[in-house]
């Protein structure tokens, strides 16, 4: 490993069953004249779980946004399932975004709305063709998911700061997502909790078979859910291995994430 910038390819496609499911190429994005992410080359695999390390302004949550596009690539390609974005039209790039989900650092929940409207309301454009008992259904099967089966009725803010994160994943997966992403899922948790948020992502891991990729400084959540991690610096993809290879690394810089 090296604590240089030099941009390193990641092309680690027999992960899983080895279906590529993101892949970017020499991806650049700046606002103004902060080159946030200068050269990123990374493939991730279907099933996989890859973690994303890095201080703070290095584009980590950028790279998530870029994904789920909420930001737009300046340079380079980025293809998601197969599809290259740039060249997608608007309703192809919607059908795209509709297989991603997005945890929020902050769970996005409205506190006006009860457990069960959180829940519901992803699925807005299909309530009036969905039968209740359909509705009813995946509303129960998502809080089952996430161990929160007796707050349907409750608001997000009678829940504790973990529950509420529970809620913010149960709300995106009831679209059944095939890529997740979780920008600091463990955030704002004491010990005990950000281990069942752990816990839970390698669970929804196995259960759906989800591609994830995760943005956290929690080293103890990056131990228990990565598959492989990347670290970034100044834009670039700067290291890449397993938990065990960076946390043996020669390079010092690399070293100091993992102590």
């Amino acid at each position: 490993m090296t604590n240089n910038t030099t941009s390193i390819e990641i092309e680690t496609d027999k992960k899983k069953n080895g279906t590529v499911v993101v892949k970017m190429e020499h991806v650049k994005k700046s606002f103004g004249n902060n080159h946030v992410l200068r050269d990123i080359n990374l493939v991730i695999n279907k099933g996989e779980n890859l973690a994303i390390l890095g201080q703070s302004g290095t584009g980590k949550s950028v790279l998530i946004k870029c994904i789920v596009g909420l930001v737009e690539i300046d340079g380079g390609k980025l293809f998601i399932l197969g599809k290259n974005i740039s060249e997608l039209k608007n309703s192809e790039l919607i059908e795209i975004q509709k297989k991603i989900g997005f945890l929020f650092q902050s769970g996005a929940l409205y506190d006006s709305m009860t457990v069960r409207e959180n829940l519901e309301f992803p699925l807005r454009r299909q309530l009036r063709s969905m039968p209740k008992e359909k509705l009813d259904l995946l509303i129960k099967e998502a809080l089952h998911n996430v161990g929160l089966d007796e707050t349907i009725d409750k608001t997000p803010s009678e829940l504790s700061g973990g529950m509420r994160k529970r809620l913010g994943l149960a709300r995106t997966l009831i679209l059944k997502p095939e890529i997740m992403l979780y920008d600091e899922p463990t955030t704002g948790l004491d010990t005990i909790t950000s281990k069942e948020i752990s816990h839970l992502i390698l669970e929804v891991q196995k259960k759906y078979n989800t591609t994830s990729i995760i943005i956290t400084h929690d080293i103890e959540c990056t131990r228990m859910t990565a598959d492989r991690i990347i670290v970034l610096k100044d834009g670039v993809c700067a290291a890449e291995g397993t938990f065990d290879d960076l946390e043996k690394s020669e390079d010092p810089w690399i070293r100091s994430f993992f102590e």
